[in-house]
């Protein structure tokens, strides 16, 4: 069974919220890599992909089976995507923040 990944308003903003970010910080460095922020936000496809085939495989949030959490590694910590199973075909992406932020905005 193949679900289609969605992505809500809320986890758009996070990407573009990801992005700058450490396109900032790269810019601000004497030493900075501009190809970074596209390497994360291409391992944040990635893992978002593996949701595809397998979404209950991630750790649950909460009482409810149907959200979870998915870890997504990128250099020496990562990302973590807050998500909803909605149906049998369907996941929702709710939210992405940095393994360091405290919580989901």
């Amino acid at each position: 069974m193949t679900y289609a990944v969605q992505f809500s308003a809320v986890a758009d903003e996070d990407l573009e919220r990801l992005f700058d970010f450490i396109l900032q910080r790269e810019l601000d460095s004497e030493t900075g890599d501009l190809d970074i922020p596209e390497r994360a936000l291409q391992a944040i496809k990635e893992g978002i992909g593996f949701l595809r085939s397998s979404p209950f495989a991630c750790r649950k949030v909460g009482a409810s089976p149907f959200i979870r959490e998915l870890v997504i590694t990128f250099g020496r910590s990562g990302y973590v995507a807050l998500y909803e199973i909605v149906d049998d075909n369907t996941v929702i992406i709710g939210a992405i923040r940095h393994q360091r932020e405290d919580d989901y905005h």
